[in-house]
């Protein structure tokens, strides 16, 4: 099976939908998934995504099926100064600090993620995947798959970068402040999953390509710089 995860386009946030960019991103990414033969397409529930996902809909006349965990994984957290926001895009140096993060069995349990219902929402959106994948026919074992229905079957996901993160740390087991702090995945990115059934009816999933635009760049489109942050200290225009 192959799991195509596209995040959203250039977003607008306070509206919940996109930049005008981002609807031509949106165009872009749809003559580039057109080459796709999905058998189910799932949509977050949020604007942003769901305009995304609009023109290949309306292009294939394909029907997606919208789910809530699928929404941004927006769950805020409490630093000690008594400031809130979620639970990425934390300071190198904090994480440096906090070694525990990067532990699969232990990042849950950091102080940081303690203050907010991290854990269980991570758990909400994980067990939902797998509700999601045996229905596709792989059934979630400790820290593999069993491929109850083995297939070739293509399933895409249109949603957003931290919840994205979220899905890949539950399929690869690591935890997802690794993907949070060391991947960024720009608008309208492709990130494709495949299984490996190396042992009959034993699976791993593996990616074999993330955040993948090369959609725009075929069309001279640059990627958006949403999600990133400032590239030198001093580039005061771009996002600290």
């Amino acid at each position: 099976m192959k799991i195509l995860i596209i995040r959203h386009g250039d977003p607008d946030y306070e509206i919940d939908s996109l930049t005008e960019k981002g609807k031509r991103e949106a165009d872009l990414l749809t003559k580039r998934l057109l080459k796709e033969s999905p058998v189910a397409v799932y949509v977050s529930t949020m604007g942003r995504a769901v305009r995304t996902a609009k023109p290949y809909l309306e292009a294939t006349g394909i029907t997606a099926t919208y789910y809530d965990w699928l929404r941004e994984f927006i769950y805020d957290v409490r630093f000690p100064d008594g400031h809130t926001q979620i639970p990425w895009d934390l300071y190198p140096s904090f994480v440096s600090e906090n070694p525990e993060l990067y532990d699969n069995d232990k990042w849950y349990d950091n102080f940081i993620m303690q203050t907010g219902d991290i854990k269980t929402a991570y758990k909400k959106v994980s067990e939902s995947f797998d509700g999601l994948l045996k229905k596709h026919g792989y059934e979630r074992d400790g820290m593999f798959y069993r491929a109850v229905s083995a297939n070739n079957d293509t399933i895409m996901l249109f949603c957003h970068f931290g919840v994205e993160c979220v899905l890949l740390s539950h399929l690869l087991n690591v935890s997802p402040v690794i993907l949070w702090q060391a991947f960024c995945a720009a608008p309208t990115s492709v990130t494709t999953v495949y299984t490996e059934e190396r042992q009959k009816g034993v699976v791993q999933f593996r990616v074999q390509a993330f955040g993948d635009i090369s959609h725009l760049y075929a069309e001279n489109e640059p990627p958006a710089f949403a999600a990133r942050f400032c590239e030198c200290y001093d580039n005061e225009e771009e996002r600290h």
